[in-house]
């Protein structure tokens, strides 16, 4: 049996591809950091770039890029563990106090119905208790092992957080470099094709990304305030966590609010200090929809929410947090694949061709 060219290419695409699946499946534990600095790098490298070009070494932009990134990310960690930290204990002794206050409301209403219903306080507290004090190693042995750590779990998560940013500062300072060599390997027939295609995929990739970081930003800004002016003591974390977690289109907002209605039912215990917690997040979610996203990452990338979520929970299902990571340049891999699929789909016959029109027979006279 004899293979045709284009069968013989699809065969060897078909199984570079599954050696890399295989690949990313058995050395995730081992990827994670290399992939983690290879996004922070190109996130980054356009600012050395520009840097670059006003003399500053490429060494020194590097480093201060990489500086730069690592004080924001530890500020937000040192800004949101103490505060969670000292407010988690005093909810222990807001939760009696809210289910006594829903008891009083259910009571009657269930009365009037002959029906009887109440919230064992007791048992839910201890509930409560249980989940807030005395399981935290489990939840951090959980969380480690989704991680997929391998060996030492402690040991590997801070040798990965040093290993991190080695790793982007030097892809940052050989970014040409490696990106040059990388192409040479590209046999000179296809380099204007792949070149089209990793330039549309880096325009739609690119703007998303760095588009959707200024979104983070101005909502963990703008939420954490809106909390701090409505009176939540949490206001900084959780509004911190809601800026960070609407990564994930409707998903991290949706979650950011109910953390934000369970502490203002917790604190405040009154309807209007939810639903003044609850207009904050509408106007955020208004604010992003029709002037954030649009302006600053753009209608018309082709990234759809929909896809960005399921790319974000099917990748993460099949690999781990590594498959969280590689999510997003996949899908926008596959949306240029389609896109030129779909082009030249509608330039071919196929599709233009109109089908050939059965001749009438002959009328008799």
């Amino acid at each position: 049996m004899t293979f045709t060219p284009t069968q013989l290419r699809t065969i060897a695409w078909l199984a570079i591809a599954l050696v890399a699946v295989l690949l990313l499946t058995l050395l995730s534990p081992v990827l994670m950091p290399f992939l983690l600095a290879l996004g922070m790098a190109y996130a980054l490298h356009p600012l050395v770039e520009r840097w670059a070009a006003r003399r500053v070494p490429r060494w020194l932009g590097a480093g201060l890029a990489i500086a730069l990134l690592m004080t924001v990310m530890l500020a937000v960690v040192l800004l949101i563990v103490p505060v969670i930290t000292q407010q988690v204990p005093l909810l222990k002794d807001q939760v009696p106090a809210l289910l006594e206050r829903l008891n009083g409301l259910i009571k009657p209403l269930a009365a009037r119905f002959g029906m009887h219903l109440q919230i064992n306080v007791e048992q839910v507290g201890r509930w409560f208790s249980l989940l807030v004090s005395g399981k935290e190693s489990e939840l951090i042995a959980g969380l480690l092992s989704s991680l997929r750590i391998g060996g030492s779990a402690l040991a590997a998560l801070f040798g990965n957080l040093f290993l991190m940013p080695i790793v982007a500062f030097y892809l940052l300072i050989d970014w040409r470099a490696i990106v040059g060599r990388g192409k040479a390997l590209i046999p000179p027939r296809w380099r204007e094709t792949v070149q089209g295609f990793l330039d549309e995929t880096d325009g739609v990739l690119g703007q998303y990304l760095r588009g959707q970081l200024l979104v983070m930003g101005v909502l963990a800004v703008y939420y954490a305030a809106g909390l701090a002016l409505v009176g939540l003591n949490l206001a900084l974390p959780i509004g911190v966590f809601t800026g960070l977690a609407v990564f994930v289109p409707y998903l991290g907002f949706g979650l950011g609010m109910v953390l934000a209605v369970l502490a203002a039912l917790l604190e405040f215990q009154s309807f209007v200090g939810v639903l003044m917690v609850v207009a904050v997040y509408m106007v955020g979610q208004v604010v992003e929809s029709l002037y954030l996203t649009p302006r600053l990452v753009g209608k018309a990338i082709g990234l759809h929410p929909i896809a960005v979520i399921f790319a974000l929970l099917a990748f993460g299902h099949l690999f781990g947090f590594v498959g969280v990571l590689i999510a997003l340049p996949a899908s926008a891999v596959l949306l240029v694949a389609v896109r030129r699929l779909k082009r030249q789909y509608l330039a071919s016959d196929l599709y233009l061709k109109a089908p050939a029109s059965r001749s009438e027979p002959p009328r008799l006279p």
